[in-house]
């Protein structure tokens, strides 16, 4: 069981509430100096520097600012690893699945299966809307962008999943003693991170499903498959595509993509389909894969008590 993994823990209250502080303070102070510094480098002033991340990307140039932001991300995962294993005393191991090990054949199959759904959904919306594209590849920025990107996106949604479907995840379900409540909120959590970003701004609050709906579907995917391999999977090759094929002036991630979308933004069909019908079918997927079973036991059921899942893996604690 996934969320009992943190009973291999020292999961006292004030510990969380520690980690939580320590987290926010790799994430987002010190992980943001870099970012200032060179924002405060390059403006004139304090008053002078813009406050919008279309401003910053266009201070700094696309591909630099992609990586200072991003580098924030780095900061925020250390932090997150060492508030789990120095403050809690738990294995990374154990925050990150049920299983043994790590599965990466997990990860890999998550990350191909979406990667290239999202690649042909994108090659047919250009192929059909023609007129909402325009070719943006330049080769020596595109390669820069490759490189920041497969280094770094990796790393911040792995920040993402190890701090919420991970972190946050068991801390919760152990003081819930329950699957739902932690479901809940780590998926509302999610998509309250991304209220600041420039689409919510374009499209309105309505975004805000697309946003937490993902942060369900990556929940239900942690806790049925008792890991977080298929969630750390799905999450980089989506950024990844996001980052790497098409961007737009209204997108958080604003970079030398090879299309960049021209198109007006409106809050269409297109932000609830993902949610209502390519997620389900995904998880329909990955459960004949994966062979799930007792769905309403592993998203709403108690969790074990402490002393059951310590006997039931005592040789296993032993060991550790």
């Amino acid at each position: 069981m996934y969320i009992e993994q943190g009973y291999k823990a020292k999961e006292d209250f004030w510990r969380y509430i520690v980690g939580l502080v320590i987290i926010f303070v790799g994430w987002q102070i010190i992980g943001m100096i870099p970012l200032m510094i060179a924002l405060v480098s390059k403006s004139e002033s304090l008053i002078t520097m813009p406050k919008d991340i279309g401003g910053m990307s266009s201070l700094l140039g696309s591909n630099l600012f992609l990586f200072l932001m991003l580098l924030s991300f780095a900061f925020g995962l250390v932090a997150t690893f060492f508030s789990a294993s120095v403050l809690h005393q738990q294995k990374i191991i154990a925050l990150t699945t049920s299983r043994n090990k790590i599965d990466w054949k997990r990860v890999s199959f998550s990350f191909l299966l979406w990667g290239i759904i999202s690649a042909v959904l994108l090659g047919i919306d250009v192929f059909l809307s023609p007129e909402n594209y325009v070719l943006n590849f330049k080769l020596e920025p595109f390669l820069i962008l490759a490189i920041v990107a497969f280094l770094f996106i990796p790393i911040q949604t792995s920040f993402e999943e190890y701090f919420l479907r991970g972190y946050l995840m068991q801390g919760i379900g152990i003081l819930a003693k329950n699957r739902w409540v932690p479901l809940v909120i780590t998926s509302l959590i999610f998509g309250l991170l991304h209220i600041a970003n420039p689409e919510v701004e374009k499209l309105g609050y309505g975004i805000m499903v697309f946003y937490i709906g993902t942060g369900f579907f990556l929940g239900i995917l942690t806790l049925m498959d008792e890991g977080l391999e298929l969630a750390l999977g799905f999450h980089a090759a989506n950024n990844l595509i996001t980052a790497l094929l098409v961007t737009a002036d209204w997108t958080a991630f604003q970079t030398d993509s090879i299309y960049r979308d021209i198109s007006d933004p409106e809050l269409g069909l297109d932000v609830f389909i993902p949610i209502f019908v390519i997620f389900p079918i995904l998880l329909y997927i990955f459960s004949k894969r994966y062979n799930w079973i007792n769905w309403k036991e592993k998203l709403t059921g108690s969790i074990q008590s402490k002393e059951d899942f310590l006997e039931e893996n005592i040789s296993e604690i032993g060991l550790e």
